[in-house]
């Protein structure tokens, strides 16, 4: 079995990459967030992959480093998420987001990802909470930030906006709700919630 697979991005599509790798192109589903993690098209990339095959499917899923890779596998490890369903919570929250949702508690907030449900949301909490394999050494996915919205702002990235755009929204709409009095009342997750859907509104 491969590790990865080393080559230059020939096209980038909403989860899907095509690598070419001497002469041959692979066809690799890949998370938005992971997309957003590797070079642009026409740049040499490392994607760390993981093989689905069975009897009559065989396909291919790639990931922009090995804890990316291990988050996916992590995910499906709980009841009722498979291959198809991992990229697509990976595509809408990043992993670092993902581990702060999860460490918190937060089932309400694991609710609010596409393709997450009451009940997967529960299964997520049980299986996952505390385990994910994530290394600080690894700054695409350290949860860890000097700014107190980074979190906010992966978020926004993964679900397809330019990283620019949102850092200045986010930076904006910051210093414009820190001016009103009940905002610093609010707890750090309220006040990531709010900047959030703030954030899409006008983003939009």
């Amino acid at each position: 079995m491969f590790n990865s697979i080393t080559g230059i991005i020939t096209a980038k599509f909403p989860k899907q990459l095509f690598l070419d790798n001497n002469g041959i192109e692979w066809d690799i589903c890949v998370p938005d967030s992971n997309l957003e993690l590797l070079p642009p098209v026409g740049n040499e990339a490392k994607v760390y992959t993981w093989l689905q095959h069975t009897e009559n499917l065989m396909s291919l899923y790639g990931f922009a480093s090995a804890d990316e890779r291990s988050v996916f596998l992590d995910l499906l490890k709980v009841d009722g998420v498979g291959p198809k369903g991992a990229v697509k919570i990976m595509s809408s929250v990043s992993s670092g987001r993902l581990n702060d949702v999860l460490e918190r508690g937060d089932v309400e907030m694991l609710e609010k990802i596409p393709g997450v449900g009451k009940k997967t949301a529960a299964k997520m909490m049980l299986a996952l909470k505390g385990k994910l394999k994530l290394s600080e050494a690894n700054p695409s996915i350290n949860i860890q930030s000097a700014s107190p919205y980074s979190d906010v702002v992966a978020s926004l990235v993964s679900m397809g906006y330019d990283k620019r755009l949102v850092e200045q929204k986010v930076s904006q709409l910051a210093e414009v709700l820190s001016a009103q009095s009940d905002f610093a009342g609010k707890t750090q997750k309220d006040r990531e919630d709010l900047i959030f859907r703030r954030a899409i509104v006008e983003l939009a």
